[in-house]
């Protein structure tokens, strides 16, 4: 999302669109591999996916409805911050725990 509204000048809400449709298209093409091998697909593993995914959707579609695009930038961003400083902090942990 960061390079659709960066570097293509996309609105945060076309941003948001696009990016769920592309991710949304990946799913299905693996979704359709998957199924078609011998091993099947894991309902119990896909179902709590599914039903997350769907329940943030409907999350995020109410709270950009309520949100102008500065501040749902912000919120992106700070999930971001958070989510890499927790990365970084389990990858330090490994690494310490390595030694």
């Amino acid at each position: 999302m960061p390079a659709l509204v960066t570097v293509l000048a996309f609105e945060m809400r076309a941003a948001t669109g696009t990016s769920l449709f592309v991710i949304a298209a990946n799913s299905l093409a693996a979704l359709a591999t998957r199924g078609s091998t011998t091993t099947g697909l894991d309902w119990g593993v896909i179902a709590p996916f599914t039903g997350a995914a769907v329940l943030g959707a409907w999350d995020g579609k109410r709270l950009a409805s309520r949100l102008s695009g500065a501040r749902l930038r912000r919120a992106f961003a700070v999930v971001l911050l958070v989510v890499s400083a927790g990365m970084l902090a389990d990858v330090l942990v490994a690494v310490l725990v390595r030694r």
